[in-house]
C-alpha cells in the first residue's frame, strides 16, 4: 500500500512537465523518485517504516 501523503502532479502551479512527479503532501514539496519508492513500498521499503515524515506526521516519532 503506497503512503496515503504521496500523488503525482504534471505542474506545480506555475510549470507543466512532460511526466508527472511524485509530491509529498507532509511537505508540501516534490520529492525526489527515490524518496518515491520508499512511498510506494517498493523492494523491502515501507512508508510507515523508512519515511521520517510519514512518522512525524503521524506521530510514530
Amino acid at each position: 500500500m503506497a503512503c496515503p501523503y504521496l500523488s503525482y502532479r504534471d505542474s506545480d502551479g506555475e510549470t507543466s512537465f512532460e511526466v508527472e512527479r511524485a509530491y509529498c503532501e507532509v511537505i508540501e514539496g516534490f520529492v525526489s523518485p527515490m524518496r518515491a519508492d520508499v512511498c510506494n513500498d517498493r523492494g523491502a521499503l515501507s512508508h510507515e517504516a523508512d519515511c521520517e515524515f510519514y512518522r512525524e506526521e503521524t506521530g510514530r516519532d
